[in-house]
């Protein structure tokens, strides 16, 4: 019998686990949504391909808060968050209300910006050089 291993080193496990509550993060933990990992396009109308697991993958990314812990004063549910590359941890697929939702556990010290509204323009680009 084959046995399929649900995780994805890019992605994170690849089973959805059902919940019915509410998810209640410790203490001033950010839990997020919505963080792409996909290919994107500039404002000048460049197209850049995806870039995660490269070195021009290494950049900060944007995500939409999904929950908070109940000492965090500085990011409500709802804002979009500027994230330091790498400081998220892997996806979980949750599946809410039939709904599939990747969230991840985001380093609060590791805020950049906060932002109401979703960010429209995502020109972040990696200076960094592969040796």
């Amino acid at each position: 019998m084959k046995v399929e291993n649900p995780f994805d080193q890019k992605r994170g496990y690849q089973f959805g686990i059902e919940i019915t509550g509410e998810i209640k993060p410790l203490h001033d933990s950010i839990i997020v949504t919505e963080m792409s990992f996909e290919g994107r396009q500039l404002s000048s109308g460049i197209v850049l391909l995806g870039d995660d697991g490269k070195t021009d993958g290494i950049r900060p990314r944007w995500a939409r808060v999904y929950a908070i812990g109940p000492e965090q004063q500085y990011v409500s549910v709802g804002q979009w968050v500027l994230i330091e590359h790498g400081r998220w941890s892997r996806g979980l697929k949750i599946i809410r209300n039939g709904e599939e939702i990747i969230i991840r556990r985001a380093d609060p010290e590791a805020i950049i910006f906060v932002s109401d509204d979703e960010p429209e323009n995502i020109d972040t680009i990696s200076t960094a050089v592969h040796a």
